[in-house]
Protein backbone atom coordinates (compact mmCIF):
# COMPACT_ATOMS: atom_id res chain seq x y z
CA UNK A 1 0.00 0.00 0.00
CA UNK A 2 1.25 3.47 -0.85
CA UNK A 3 2.22 5.66 2.07
CA UNK A 4 3.19 8.85 0.24
CA UNK A 5 2.05 12.35 1.07
CA UNK A 6 -1.57 13.02 0.35
CA UNK A 7 -3.12 16.42 0.54
CA UNK A 8 -6.75 17.07 -0.26
CA UNK A 9 -8.67 20.33 -0.34
CA UNK A 10 -10.64 19.41 2.79
CA UNK A 11 -7.56 18.77 4.98
CA UNK A 12 -7.26 22.32 6.40
CA UNK A 13 -10.92 22.28 7.46
CA UNK A 14 -10.62 18.78 8.91
CA UNK A 15 -7.53 19.84 10.87
CA UNK A 16 -9.35 22.92 12.20
CA UNK A 17 -12.32 20.83 13.35
CA UNK A 18 -10.07 18.18 14.92
CA UNK A 19 -8.24 20.87 16.88
CA UNK A 20 -11.62 22.12 18.08
CA UNK A 21 -12.56 18.54 19.02
CA UNK A 22 -9.28 18.27 20.92
CA UNK A 23 -10.38 21.28 22.95
CA UNK A 24 -13.67 19.53 23.66
CA UNK A 25 -11.79 16.45 24.86
CA UNK A 26 -9.74 18.56 27.25
CA UNK A 27 -12.97 20.11 28.50
CA UNK A 28 -14.47 16.66 29.06
CA UNK A 29 -11.41 15.63 31.10
CA UNK A 30 -11.72 18.74 33.25
CA UNK A 31 -15.46 18.12 33.69
CA UNK A 32 -14.72 14.63 35.01
CA UNK A 33 -11.96 15.94 37.27
CA UNK A 34 -14.36 18.60 38.57
CA UNK A 35 -16.96 15.89 39.17
CA UNK A 36 -19.58 17.49 36.94
CA UNK A 37 -22.87 15.62 36.52
CA UNK A 38 -22.46 12.42 34.50
CA UNK A 39 -25.25 13.35 32.10
CA UNK A 40 -23.46 16.58 31.18
CA UNK A 41 -20.17 14.73 30.69
CA UNK A 42 -21.86 12.07 28.55
CA UNK A 43 -23.49 14.79 26.41
CA UNK A 44 -20.10 16.39 25.81
CA UNK A 45 -18.57 13.00 25.02
CA UNK A 46 -21.30 12.34 22.45
CA UNK A 47 -20.74 15.73 20.84
CA UNK A 48 -17.00 15.05 20.57
CA UNK A 49 -17.58 11.55 19.23
CA UNK A 50 -19.98 12.86 16.58
CA UNK A 51 -17.59 15.62 15.53
CA UNK A 52 -14.66 13.25 15.09
CA UNK A 53 -16.88 10.72 13.29
CA UNK A 54 -18.04 13.36 10.83
CA UNK A 55 -14.48 14.47 10.18
CA UNK A 56 -13.42 10.87 9.62
CA UNK A 57 -16.16 10.42 7.03
CA UNK A 58 -15.18 13.63 5.19
CA UNK A 59 -11.51 12.60 5.27
CA UNK A 60 -12.15 9.09 3.92
CA UNK A 61 -14.63 10.23 1.26
CA UNK A 62 -12.22 12.91 0.05
CA UNK A 63 -9.45 10.35 -0.23
CA UNK A 64 -11.68 7.97 -2.19
CA UNK A 65 -12.69 10.71 -4.61
CA UNK A 66 -9.05 11.69 -5.11
CA UNK A 67 -8.03 8.11 -5.82
CA UNK A 68 -10.76 7.55 -8.36
CA UNK A 69 -10.19 10.87 -10.16
CA UNK A 70 -6.59 10.07 -11.04
CA UNK A 71 -6.80 6.62 -12.61
CA UNK A 72 -7.24 7.59 -16.29
CA UNK A 73 -3.63 7.18 -17.40
CA UNK A 74 -2.39 4.61 -14.91
CA UNK A 75 -1.25 1.09 -15.55
CA UNK A 76 -3.51 -1.81 -14.53
CA UNK A 77 -1.05 -2.60 -11.72
CA UNK A 78 -1.34 0.95 -10.37
CA UNK A 79 -5.12 0.81 -10.55
CA UNK A 80 -5.07 -2.52 -8.73
CA UNK A 81 -2.95 -0.97 -5.94
CA UNK A 82 -5.41 1.91 -5.66
CA UNK A 83 -8.35 -0.50 -5.51
CA UNK A 84 -6.66 -2.34 -2.65
CA UNK A 85 -6.11 0.95 -0.86
CA UNK A 86 -9.77 1.87 -1.37
CA UNK A 87 -10.85 -1.45 0.10
CA UNK A 88 -8.56 -0.86 3.07
CA UNK A 89 -9.71 2.70 3.82
CA UNK A 90 -13.43 1.94 3.48
CA UNK A 91 -13.14 -0.24 6.58
CA UNK A 92 -12.98 3.03 8.50
CA UNK A 93 -16.30 4.44 7.30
Amino acid sequence: MEHGHHHHATHPDVIKRLKRANGHLLKIISMIEEEKPCVEVAQQMQAGYSAVGNDKKIFVHDHIEGCIEHTDHETPADVKKKMQELKEITKYL
